[in-house]
């Protein structure tokens, strides 16, 4: 969040030019020089960012009277037992406890640091603090960053969530309805086809995360390519709709929509079913190789934009595939014939586990995935398979 690349890469040296750069506490961002003797009143910072949109902390600066970073940016002396220090006032004053991820940023001379404490934007809200249970969110004003909910008012902050996830649904069904429209103008039916819908948004949209008109440049730098194919070519046409833009492409009849919009979405439609010949007969296949190639550059590419929108709060992903029935599966030589009319995988994740572990949050979809699709692989089958795509992935 607020950094340009993956949290734990960020550097002492990267916390001094963001510094500079002058931007002011708000409903995400709070300086602190030293952390507060009153470990409580800490608490209460962490709480409020987790009950709300999620936020950063970053140790070591101070702030002047308009809230902005002052000079000097030198950090504070290093201590090791520091993060010990962050995850003791979390358990003893956060109910239910705040999972955060904390960066120590070391001088290069080794005495000096800035600490980063991420908070994710929380699914098991309210986190309460303190003996009194107190609830709190992070305002973002400068005389009263933080505001106690009241008890009577803790339905208002679970409708707040319910809210958002309606708002999901609502991203979630136009950008769908985007694609069908698509093919409809090109006179193209998908009746009988397998489309494959991958998609990754926040778990609890609530404001754009950025201007839509910012989109295409955010695009360009987000696609990745691989000898294998583009997710999201910049070179194939933009075409705008309501806060977002959409790529199209069309391959040799293979017809594409990866969709980008200013509240974190991205989404993948294509048809995923080809046809073959099979014993002198021709069936429609899905090869598991090709979803590895599709999941491959779809998240890398989902991971690009969302370091790039700053997001750091929970993501919603899903990996979906209708008219299923009676396709034939294929992995190598491998091959099955499916029973399922359809096949959903949903995952909660964060932009920290697409920096951390996506080879593993790979394999875990495309083994769920070909086991759903009637093949049974080895594990070691599935993570040579994702080594090799991602290996080949820019």
């Amino acid at each position: 969040m607020f950094f340009n690349k993956p949290f734990h890469a960020v550097t002492f040296q990267d916390v001094v030019q963001f510094c500079r750069r002058g931007l002011p506490e708000g409903k995400q961002l709070d300086y602190k020089y030293i952390m507060p003797k009153n470990r409580e009143k800490f608490a209460k910072t962490i709480a409020s960012f987790a009950n709300a949109l999620g936020g950063l902390i970053i140790l070591g600066v101070q702030d002047d009277r308009n809230d902005r970073p002052k000079p000097p940016f030198t950090g504070i002396a290093y201590h090791e037992k520091m993060r010990n220090s962050i995850e003791d006032v979390i358990q003893v004053y956060i109910d239910p406890i705040v999972f955060v991820d904390i960066n120590i940023c070391v001088s290069p001379h080794g005495d000096r640091m800035f600490v980063l404490i991420n908070i994710p934007q929380s699914n098991l809200t309210p986190h309460l603090v303190g003996p009194s249970k107190r609830a709190y969110i992070r305002t973002g004003q400068s005389s009263r960053p933080e505001i106690i909910v009241h008890p009577a008012k803790l339905p208002w902050l679970l409708d707040h969530r319910q809210k958002s996830e309606r708002l999901r649904h609502i991203l979630y069904d136009k950008a769908e309805s985007h694609f069908e429209n698509y093919l409809k103008t090109m006179n193209v039916s998908a009746n009988g086809e397998t489309v494959c819908t991958l998609s990754l948004l926040p778990l609890y949209p609530d404001e754009p995360l950025t201007d839509y008109k910012k989109l295409p440049e955010m695009i360009a730098e987000s696609s990745s390519r691989a000898p294998y194919g583009t997710m999201a070519d910049p070179d194939y046409p933009l075409r705008p709709v309501q806060d977002g833009v959409a790529v199209i492409s069309n391959t040799r009849g293979v017809y594409k929509m990866t969709e980008f919009n200013d509240y974190g979405l991205i989404m993948n439609k294509q048809i995923a079913s080809r046809e073959e010949i099979f014993n002198g007969h021709t069936a429609k296949t899905v090869r598991i190789e090709v979803l590895a190639q599709n999941v491959t550059l779809f998240l890398l590419t989902a991971r690009k934009f969302l370091t790039r929108l700053a997001f750091g709060g929970p993501l919603y992903f899903r990996f979906k595939m209708n008219n299923t029935r009676a396709l034939r599966a294929l992995f190598g030589k491998r091959q099955a014939t499916v029973l399922e009319d359809y096949l959903r995988l949903d995952r909660e994740i964060t932009l920290s586990d697409l920096d951390a572990r996506l080879p593993e949050l790979l394999a875990n979809v495309l083994q769920e995935a070909a086991w759903s699709l009637g093949l049974r692989t080895e594990s070691n089958e599935i993570k040579d398979l994702i080594k090799n795509t991602l290996g080949e992935a820019k």
